[in-house]
């Protein structure tokens, strides 16, 4: 089975530019050693002077760009000696030109040295905020306890490896429970809560008998982070599962989350599954929640999404139709479903603004002995 991965190795430098600080293309770092030879060929096979000379000055400016401050130096003190050899003809530069281009190519070794170091504290910087993003989503293991899981997570803020979508599946004395949710606004804004609600989820895994439980527990951890706030409208939507010991038997709630869809064959359908307000509303507490029983089939896969998905529009004002795109997928293996359906929600929607979460479930169940 292949490697899942819901948070991909390179989703930061997928989504950067290396005039946003990835590292340049090949053809940036092949430029300036090119220009130079494209010079010197040039000059040797014209039987007349050309005035090309002027184009060495670009060389060290370019080499700031993707060389360090030796390599810089270097290509500048190649400059300067082409100036000097009478075999290229390089207009014959007096000494102000020759004083130019001395000083550009020392000023483009100072650049560079600064570049250099800045680059360095600003790989440093990103990867500290990637791991401690990482530790609040951490990758999601291919199987927990009997359930097999692939998922995907895009966050919308540039550069990010987390945003106001969460997920985490954990097995416990219950059983598998996962949860999947949306917090209040996106981006950056929002980690903090996402932190507080994963920790309170993890918590309630070990020691809350009842799905319900979970679903109070998280409701009530939201309440206290907004109890200091005034206005502060702190709220979040989630989807709950517990599976059972084989996993064919699996519990839903559903706070303000669009709803799991089961996947059997060659059809998509939604749950039917009771809805309940989103949590941070302080109504979970009432006991009133009712948890959705529904058995499941070795086959069968669940599939859950985020606003991000089942919102995302089209150029016309169309909704994306997960439901009919699942079902044209339903061979897909479940830990390529996730990738799939995002390539194709990109095609639909190109210009995705909200944070994408998806994650697929399927019971696999110990084979006996």
């Amino acid at each position: 089975m292949p490697k899942v991965s819901d948070l991909p190795p390179r989703p930061v430098e997928e989504r950067r530019s290396w005039l946003s600080g990835a590292p340049p293309p090949r053809w940036v770092r092949v430029l300036p050693p090119a220009l130079v030879v494209a010079i010197c060929a040039a000059t040797l096979v014209s039987r007349d002077p050309l005035d090309v000379g002027f184009l060495l000055g670009a060389i060290p400016p370019l080499a700031v760009l993707s060389y360090g401050p030796l390599a810089t130096a270097l290509l500048g003190a190649v400059v300067i000696a082409l100036l000097h050899i009478p075999a290229f003809q390089l207009d014959r530069p007096g000494d102000a030109d020759l004083l130019t281009i001395v000083f550009v190519s020392v000023l483009s070794v100072f650049v560079s040295f600064v570049r250099s170091r800045r680059d360095a504290q600003l790989s440093l910087e990103r990867t500290v905020a990637e791991a401690a993003q990482r530790a609040v989503v951490p990758p999601l293991p291919e199987r927990v306890g009997a359930v097999r899981c692939a998922g995907l997570y895009r966050a919308a803020q540039r550069g990010t490896l987390v945003g106001g979508d969460f997920f985490d599946v954990r097995d416990g004395p219950f059983g598998v429970r996962v949860v999947m949710g949306d917090v209040q606004g996106h981006g950056l804004s929002a980690v903090s809560t996402v932190a507080s609600l994963l920790g309170a989820f993890r918590e309630a895994v070990l020691d809350r008998p009842d799905l319900a439980g979970v679903a109070g527990r998280l409701d009530r951890r939201l309440l206290v982070d907004s109890a200091d706030t005034r206005h502060a409208e702190l709220f979040a939507t989630a989807a709950l599962l517990e599976f059972s010991a084989d996993a064919l038997d699996v519990r839903v709630v559903v706070c303000g989350n669009p709803p799991p869809l089961l996947l059997r064959g060659a059809r998509a359908t939604e749950l039917e599954v009771s809805p309940w307000t989103p949590l941070g509303l302080g109504l979970a507490d009432a006991g009133a929640i009712e948890a959705c029983r529904v058995s499941l089939r070795p086959d069968d896969r669940l599939f859950l999404a985020s606003d991000g998905v089942v919102e995302a529009r089209d150029g016309g004002g169309a909704f994306y139709p997960l439901a009919d795109r699942l079902a044209a997928f339903a061979d897909e293996e479940a830990a390529a479903l996730p990738a799939r359906v995002w390539a194709d929600l990109v095609r639909f929607c190109p210009d995705v603004a909200d944070d994408v979460t998806m994650l697929v479930l399927a019971p696999s169940p110990p084979t006996a002995p």
